[in-house]
């Protein structure tokens, strides 16, 4: 078999704390922030994981804030319709755009946008990042991994597996999958990630590659099997669960992250006062356990470390496109 040698990974230099401490804006400097009440685009569907972790973060943010921190729902396009709406706000961080590496992946697959997705928006702030797990319906006669293989292999083409749209990480990571495994399925996305499991769930669908807090409450309702886990080794995050790549499909390997991004224009200043608020969110104790519920570690980061990772990552998921035979949408 072919080993998968593509692995999507977002590589970040490593900074001293004596830099980062150099570098911390003089919040005393910024004037009054927020002066008004915050939104947050949410560009996909409620109840989703990226939903999920925006709400708990910004419930989170209002209370350091002392102002209503709203998170609205806007799907469509795969998240692109919520991220032109953010892109064109004032650039003052009043209005944010929380999203995750969806974002990079169906930026790099649609031949036509009407915003710059490298440049339209720049990051603020990270929230958390996790391997994603591999779900089948109850109904398939498979156990693990190879099993699943196998049976692809005998039915070719007559496997589904469903998504939150074209181009967002759960058409990216089962299209990887079918590739690394030398196997043919057929893509259905959905408008949004919880009618994809919810179609999982009723049958409607075979498989869905997807975070685990979108598969959750499935899971604890015995409506879907999980078979394997997308990082490289077994995660610490699903102890009881081997990975996909030690599971007979070598080299495979998938990761999402969750982040909170501002339209571009915003003062470097403001970044760092929103930055450095989520920042100590996401370090809490209740933060911790809360993203441990979910299956996902949380992952602060600086300002420094974020800069370019827009541009970074749009590149490493055309080539992803390639290896997986993804087309322009």
């Amino acid at each position: 078999m072919k080993t998968m040698q593509f692995r999507l990974r977002l590589v970040v230099p490593a900074l001293c704390a004596a830099v980062w401490a150099g570098a911390a804006p003089d919040a005393a400097a910024q004037g009054a922030y927020p002066s008004k009440n915050v939104q947050i685009i949410l560009p996909y569907s409620a109840g989703g994981s990226t939903d999920v972790i925006a709400r708990a973060i910004a419930q989170r943010l209002g209370d350091i804030w002392g102002k209503n921190v709203i998170v609205e729902n806007r799907p469509g396009a795969s998240g692109m319709i919520g991220a032109e709406m953010a892109s064109k706000a004032e650039p003052d961080g009043h209005t944010l755009l929380s999203t995750t590496s969806s974002y990079p992946a169906t930026a790099a697959v649609r031949a036509k946008l009407p915003f710059d997705p490298a440049k339209a928006i720049v990051p603020v702030a990270m929230f958390a990042r996790a391997p994603m797990l591999l779900a089948v319906h109850p109904s398939l006669p498979v156990k693990n991994v190879q099993e699943l293989i196998a049976l692809a292999k005998k039915n070719p083409g007559r496997l589904n597996y469903g998504s939150s749209g074209a181009g967002g990480n759960n058409h990216f990571s089962g299209s990887l999958f079918a590739a690394a495994a030398g196997v043919q399925m057929v893509h259905v996305p959905y408008k949004g990630i919880a009618p994809a499991v919810t179609a999982l769930a009723s049958g409607e669908v075979e498989i869905v590659i997807s975070s685990s807090s979108a598969l959750l409450p499935q899971i604890n309702a015995g409506r879907v099997r999980i078979l394997g886990v997308t990082s490289l080794e077994p995660s610490p995050l699903f102890p009881n669960l081997p990975s996909i790549a030690q599971s007979g499909v070598p080299g495979y390997s998938y990761e999402l992250w969750w982040g909170l991004f501002a339209p571009a224009g915003i003062a470097s200043e403001r970044i760092g006062v929103i930055n450095a608020a989520v920042n100590k969110v996401v370090a809490s104790a209740e933060m911790k356990k809360f993203l441990d519920t979910q299956g996902v570690a949380g992952w602060p980061l600086p300002p420094a470390q974020l800069a370019d990772l827009l541009p970074k990552e749009i590149a490493r998921y055309k080539k992803a496109a390639q290896v997986a035979g993804i087309p322009p949408q």
